[in-house]
């Protein structure tokens, strides 16, 4: 039986992704600042989260780079959260969530929250789509391969 913090040491970077980010509160908290929140107690009431989880989900999302702290205000000295790169490159797993969410669970005819595209101001429903020709992808459109370099990892890792 594996536990929790066996996902983290996995060779797989899904299981070690979803031992990072992968629990119910620091989904929303994602989703709260994917949707502009960025000081504490923002974050806790549009989420309804307890402040004790809130601080050791965002302890645990700074540790690992997901996002920073920035002082807002001196007296007192107040912190706002804000996503560096390695959490702005969550975006797609949101939307991908956000996305399926919309079409299973939804009862409204329209989507409660729409994504705007700013450059060109529509609404839109981003998706997957194949960097190299453009092609919309779905699960059945992709299949896995071990990439070549960890195949020459995994010859050498054998060969010590």
């Amino acid at each position: 039986n594996m536990s929790r913090s066996d996902l983290a040491k996995q060779t797989c970077t899904v299981a070690r992704a979803v031992e990072t980010v992968g629990d119910p509160w620091t989904l929303m908290i994602l989703r709260e600042m994917f949707l502009g929140g960025r000081r504490f107690d923002d974050i806790q009431r549009q989420i309804g989260i307890a402040p004790h989880t809130l601080s050791s989900r965002l302890k645990r999302l700074e540790s690992v780079g997901v996002v920073r702290r920035e002082a807002y205000s001196d007296r007192p000295v107040r912190y706002e959260y804000r996503l560096t790169e390695m959490g702005r490159d969550l975006w797609p797993a949101i939307i991908a969530l956000k996305n399926w969410g919309d079409k299973w669970f939804d009862g409204h005819l329209e989507r409660p929250i729409e994504i705007i595209h700013k450059s060109c101001g529509h609404a839109i429903q981003p998706g997957m789509a194949c960097p190299e020709c453009g092609e919309p992808m779905g699960a059945h459109d992709a299949r896995p391969a071990i990439s070549p370099g960890y195949k020459q990892e995994r010859e050498k890792a054998r060969n010590r």
